[in-house]
């Protein structure tokens, strides 16, 4: 019974934290859009009927019962096509969407406020109106980022030894590192370290870090070194000499194996001693907050880029049984899973299980800035290559010497905009299909 509180607690978290993200997200566009006197209908988080509304001013302000998503609706989002009566053209399906866009846009702008039109504003005061949700997104996760740096801690590989390999175990030989007869044993187990000895300085310079270690290490091959560490209350001084090894290069930006010419993983020979670090929570200045996004914005992105596949591998998770990749894709049903998990580890630390969550709701963050960053309508990113398009027109106009063009006929993506959305809510169902009936399993 616990676990299950525990999981509808973690559930619950996950809904407000998405919830909170998207009414930021929108209070983001709502700012910019107040800001430079657009005249603002409505202000709604969520999708469907609406469950609560006020109206605050020229502003109807609510939420709607489904969480997926939000909304801030302008007057004039398309401008009237110029020399023409809105509709007089409409010979097909296309054409009439386009016409009854631009007619909504028409009836939405009152008698009086034409000025306030969205489409009226100058192009970079649109790129801001825009660029509000996401930007609104990124701040959250650095904030959300910091408290867990500098609040929390962050686990990072310590000096402290988690364990140590009674062989020596290369790319080529395969040989398990823990073997009992191992032709030759690791340096580290030879030298007599033990789990739990820290590092405290090699050749008399204090080593504060396991980047530091390593780096020393890896320089060291056959160089007999001479470790200081710290085993409970005693200092001991052991000779270690760590050997050749040859070790897979990673890149660094990516974390795939690099590859050579003939398509095989490149190797590099550095110094091996055989030994583990243990990952300690340590806290970390506020900038760190933006390496962690940086990471996770790597990540994101790499899943846009793989999109096609990512889909693919989905399906095959939803229907046909297929493992899930546990650093893959998630909905929003996928993110309050995870949290669920999260909450019944009563074995973990609280401040363990609080830093990961806050950490969750920072990803989930990157994520909604970025994905609205694609240059795709009805997505943030398809408005600013719009108004994009249009100062770049306005400015060859004026370098050319010509009169100023009309503004950019944004109504024309509407064909676009509702092929986009199918396929994003066919994705999106699903995402959602995946994660119920094949979650990802954090704990097992």
């Amino acid at each position: 019974m616990l676990d299950i509180i525990a999981f509808i607690i973690g559930v619950v978290i996950a809904i407000l934290g998405l919830a909170i993200s998207i009414a930021l997200h929108e209070c983001g566009h709502l700012f910019f859009a107040k800001k430079f006197g657009v005249r603002v209908p409505q202000y709604m988080v969520g999708f469907g009927p609406t469950l609560w509304s006020r109206t605050k001013g020229e502003t109807e302000y609510g939420i709607k019962a489904i969480p997926l998503g939000g909304y801030v609706s302008m007057i004039g989002m398309y401008p009237p096509r110029a020399g023409e009566k809105v509709g007089a053209q409409s010979t097909g399906f296309v054409s009439q969407l386009i016409e009854d866009g631009r007619q909504a846009s028409a009836e939405s702008i009152p008698p009086g406020e034409e000025h306030r039109a969205f489409y009226k504003l100058p192009v970079w005061k649109r790129l801001l109106v825009m660029f509000g949700g996401p930007l609104m997104n990124f701040v959250v996760a650095i904030l959300c980022y910091m408290i867990v740096a500098t609040g929390f801690g962050v686990y990072q590989p310590s000096t402290t030894i988690a364990g140590v390999y009674q062989c020596v175990a290369t790319a080529a030989e395969r040989q398990d590192p823990n073997a009992d007869d191992c032709p030759e044993p690791g340096p580290a187990y030879a030298a007599g370290l033990q789990p739990g000895d820290r590092v405290v300085s090699v050749d008399g310079t204090p080593v504060t870090s396991w980047d530091q270690l390593q780096s020393i290490i890896r320089v060291s091959t056959d160089q007999t070194l001479a470790f200081e560490v710290d085993r409970g209350e005693a200092t001991l001084n052991l000779e270690v000499t760590p050997r050749a090894n040859e070790i897979r290069v990673i890149d660094d930006l990516t974390g795939e194996y690099v590859l050579d010419e003939a398509g095989e993983p490149k190797t590099e020979t550095v110094g091996f001693v055989g030994f583990t670090s243990q990952r300690e929570r340590q806290h970390e200045s506020p900038l760190y907050a933006f390496e962690l996004a940086e990471m996770q914005a790597r990540g994101v992105v790499n899943v846009i880029i793989t999109m096609p596949q990512r889909v693919a591998d989905m399906f095959a998770a939803g229907f046909l049984g297929a493992e899930r990749d546990p650093n893959g894709p998630v909905s929003v049903v996928g993110v309050g899973i995870i949290t669920g998990q999260i909450a019944q580890q009563h074995e973990v630390p609280i401040v363990d299980r609080a830093a990961t969550m806050v950490g969750l709701v920072a990803a989930v963050n990157v994520a909604l800035g970025l994905m609205n960053l694609i240059p795709l309508p009805p997505l943030d990113g398809g408005h600013i290559a719009a108004a994009l398009w249009d100062g770049l027109r306005k400015f060859f106009a004026r370098l050319f010497g010509k009169p100023e063009p009309a503004p950019f006929d944004a109504a024309i993506l509407l064909p676009v905009t509702i092929v986009v959305s199918g396929i994003l809510m066919l994705i999106g169902a699903l995402f959602i299909f995946t994660d119920i009936v094949n979650p990802i399993q954090l704990f097992g």
